[in-house]
């Protein structure tokens, strides 16, 4: 469904950020991109969405091919138009608006009669039914966990058929991140909807993804299926915390970057 192959991204023509990325998300399933902050998660699901030139990025290398299509050839409202968007990190709802309207601006790319996306807008609200007690009320003034649902929600109206999902745990309590995955894995099972997850929660996205890629530095440096990658020692040290042979003393882990086998 989306390939991505070997492609590198600079920044304002001199910041090489990714350095050969390469994954792949087949139909139906739920692929996570894992790794600290400046790994290259974000930068690689703008690349997919075609969102690098708002930020003066550009890929420089490789290609992108969802559903057979070249992303570069097209712009990020006919990738919409073709199934594939992007709920953003930070959410990035429109504080003016009601949740309604929100979820309403979602659907701005389809050209169905209105009983359709209404019947739609229906089936959004039974995902999130508390949206639909706060439907009224204006986004800016809801709490941080409802505007995720809602940027979730407002992706859902534009009917993808691959969400690019960037830190959708950021600055949320842990039930709620619970809450918003356990949403997730249904449309996923019901909808058919693919996932394409940038997380740095490595825990609960490994518990909820069938495949996972390991970004460092601009590269995948790992990449498994998800109950493998839990599995795997490396992962459990440098991401999980839960490194085997009890309490270690500064000294033992000084030299982070070299016993890093990957690096």
């Amino acid at each position: 469904m989306l390939q991505v192959n070997n492609i590198e991204v600079i920044y304002n023509h001199v910041i090489l950020v990714l350095k050969g990325v390469s994954l792949e998300v087949p139909e139906g399933r739920i692929v996570t991109i894992l790794g600290a902050n400046g790994a290259g998660k974000s930068t690689t699901l703008k690349a997919i969405s075609n969102l690098l030139h708002a930020e003066r990025g550009a890929v420089t290398k490789g290609s992108i091919h969802f559903e057979d299509f070249e992303v570069h050839d097209l712009s990020p409202n006919e990738l919409v138009t073709r199934g594939c968007i992007q709920v953003m990190e930070g959410r990035h709802v429109f504080e003016h608006l009601t949740v309604e309207e929100n979820l309403l601006t979602g659907a701005y790319t389809r050209k169905e009669n209105r009983s359709i996306i209404a019947a739609d807008l229906e089936k959004t609200y039974s995902y999130f039914p508390r949206l639909k007690e706060r439907r009224s009320s204006q986004a800016g003034y809801t709490s941080g966990g409802e505007q995720q649902m809602l940027a979730i929600g407002r992706a859902l109206m534009s009917k993808p058929k691959m969400i690019l999902l960037d830190e959708p745990s950021m600055g949320l309590a842990p039930q709620l991140v619970e809450e918003i995955f356990e949403i997730v894995k249904d449309l996923n099972e019901r909808e058919g909807v693919s996932f394409l997850l940038a997380e740095q929660n490595t825990n609960i996205a490994l518990r909820y993804a069938d495949y996972g890629y390991v970004l460092e530095n601009g590269r995948v440096v790992m990449d498994g299926e998800g109950k493998e990658l839990r599995e795997n020692e490396d992962v459990k040290e440098f991401y999980l915390g839960m490194g085997g042979g009890g309490r270690k003393s500064f000294r033992d882990v000084k030299n982070y970057r070299r016993r890093k086998r990957w690096l």
